[in-house]
């Protein structure tokens, strides 16, 4: 038997990028950009703002060619309809639940977020490796992905640092002083918390808190080491490496013990790959390495920070509790649940509505705030959450052959909501990135024709 041949190296990942055809430029310009959108106060916004063209262009391409769709498209097609139906359920008011504490601006908020990423989603997959080339979205995201290590390492060195947006200047002062508003457009290096009984800064730059800068950070390191470790060379090669080393630095800091675990799982799965193709050699050696990486850790003022978290678990029971609200919620409404999130009564310190001087963490915690799964269970009901989580179940199982690092970098994002979804909220940019890969697996499996609308193709990214 022949020996299978090997990948092709990315042809951006050992030499700089040329500029991508025009077709595909919005995608480069949203994700390589983001700092640009952070700085001036768009955040996630600017997913909004590039979707125009997007649209514009699938609108086009639908009257002309015609589009693709992704094979099991209809369980993401359901899931953006049982969130539209859920919106007549924001007036009734959830049993346990602050009244009038749900409101259609959220709800609202959150089905047009669903359909922006389902047109970024859809964009990417339709468009062929000349207009868009993989490399040059690998590229895109491995550049966020060093921007986010620099936006920890600025969270730590300067956490008092922040700055007034100009999309700040534009907004009616009630809406720009509403802290849910100023989160997402006031640009600020890290969220400053007790947590161990004095003030510790949690980096978050360019993103809108620590847990989804820790998410980000997870996803694009994989994109990282895909492209300019594995398939890069010479001294990008050796610039990734140190730059995802040094991102240990930060991801301790954050206190974000969900990244960790992550950041294992993604170790894991790499070295399940590697076994799988026979690189006994280099498991081993990469084994040595975390072995030895682990020492210096231990000997180092880090584990100082780790062993101090692990010893204040801080938020534990308050998520709990919202969780298990979560859950009670979803049982009351399971087909549609109740179209957005709560307040809950009370918490899980005392059963005081509001927080007060005794007790700053009494009451009034938003049911569904601590993770995607938690949030679509009372947004959704279990109907509307299995529809979430199906269509990405269906295609890591469509792809489960994928063999080259751009398709198994793919597979790992997609993959790695499923354990994030208990901890943090995947809307907006960390479920854009699942959806690019899965559009990438999908764009490798469907080939280059797209003269015809269809959820069915053959082939893949192998």
């Amino acid at each position: 038997m022949a020996a299978p041949a090997a990948p092709r190296p990315l042809p951006g990942a050992g030499v700089p990028v040329g500029p991508a055809p025009a077709t595909g430029r919005p995608v480069v310009w949203l994700l390589a950009g983001y700092p640009l959108w952070w700085a001036l106060g768009l955040g996630q916004f600017a997913y909004w703002l590039f979707a125009v063209p997007m649209a514009a262009e699938l609108l086009r391409r639908h009257r002309t060619v015609g589009l693709r769709l992704p094979s099991g498209f209809w369980l993401w097609a359901l899931f953006l309809l049982w969130t539209v139906f859920g919106l007549a359920m924001v007036p009734l008011e959830v049993p346990g639940t602050v009244p009038g504490s749900g409101g259609y601006a959220g709800a609202a908020l959150r089905v047009v977020n669903y359909l922006v990423l389902t047109v970024l989603m859809l964009y990417v997959g339709n468009l062929s490796e000349r207009e868009l080339p993989t490399r040059t979205v690998v590229w895109a995201l491995s550049v966020l992905c060093l921007v986010t290590i620099a936006g920890g390492y600025l969270g730590m060195f300067a956490p008092r640092f922040e700055f007034t947006a100009p999309l700040e200047y534009l907004l009616p002062g009630p809406l720009a002083s509403d802290p849910y508003v100023q989160t997402l457009v006031h640009p600020a290096s890290a969220q400053v918390m007790d947590i161990f009984g004095y003030e510790s800064a949690r980096p978050k730059a360019p993103w809108e808190y620590t847990n989804i800068w820790g998410y980000m950070l997870s996803l694009l390191l994989v994109w990282l080491v895909v492209g300019w470790v594995l398939q890069g060379s010479g001294a990008v090669r050796w610039a990734a490496l140190a730059a995802a080393a040094a991102s240990v630095v930060p991801v301790v800091h954050s206190l974000n013990r969900a990244l960790w675990v992550g950041l294992v799982l993604s170790l894991a799965y790499g070295a399940g790959q590697a076994l799988r193709r026979g690189r006994v050699a280099l498991v081993g050696a990469c084994a040595v390495a975390a072995v030895v990486a682990l020492l210096v850790l231990a000997a180092s003022p880090l584990a100082d920070v780790v062993r101090a978290r692990a010893d204040n678990p801080h938020s534990d029971d308050g998520r709990a509790a919202s969780n298990a609200a979560s859950v009670a919620a979803a049982d009351l409404s399971p087909v549609l649940g109740w179209g957005t999130t709560r307040e809950m009564v009370g918490s899980s310190e005392s059963i005081a509505i509001g927080p007060t001087a005794e007790c700053p963490g009494c009451g009034q915690h938003v049911i569904g705030n601590a993770g995607q799964l938690w949030m679509t269970l009372i947004a959704n009901g279990w109907v509307g959450t299995a529809f979430l989580l199906a269509f990405p179940a269906w295609t890591v199982w469509r792809h489960r052959a994928a063999t080259t690092p751009v398709g198994q970098g793919a597979l790992l994002t997609v993959l790695l909501l499923f354990w994030y979804m208990f901890f943090y909220v995947a809307l907006m940019s960390p479920l854009a990135v699942t959806l690019v890969a899965v559009a990438l697996l999908w764009r490798g499996e469907a080939g280059p024709t797209p003269g015809r609308v269809t959820a069915r193709t053959r082939g893949g990214l192998r």
